[in-house]
């Protein structure tokens, strides 16, 4: 299946492709070897990830602390 790429760098995806994946709004994008890797992506479970982290009044402040801990398992 072809989609083409607009002057706008817009992509329209094949129905038969969006149709072979969970009805989704949001796509994460990334380049792997050469190619261009969609995967759906519920923004509902990040805002219920946000409203969790806020509830437990975790904060960005607090993302180093936490990175180094998992790193080190301490």
């Amino acid at each position: 299946m072809l989609a083409k790429l607009t002057a706008k760098n817009q992509l329209t995806l094949p129905k038969a492709i969006t149709r072979a994946v969970e009805a989704c709004e949001y796509f994460d994008v990334a380049a792997e070897n050469g190619r261009i890797v969609l995967t759906p992506v519920r923004v509902g479970r990040a805002n219920a990830v946000r409203a969790k982290l806020a509830e437990l009044g975790i904060t960005e402040a607090d993302l180093p602390d936490a990175v180094k801990w998992a790193r080190t398992g301490k």
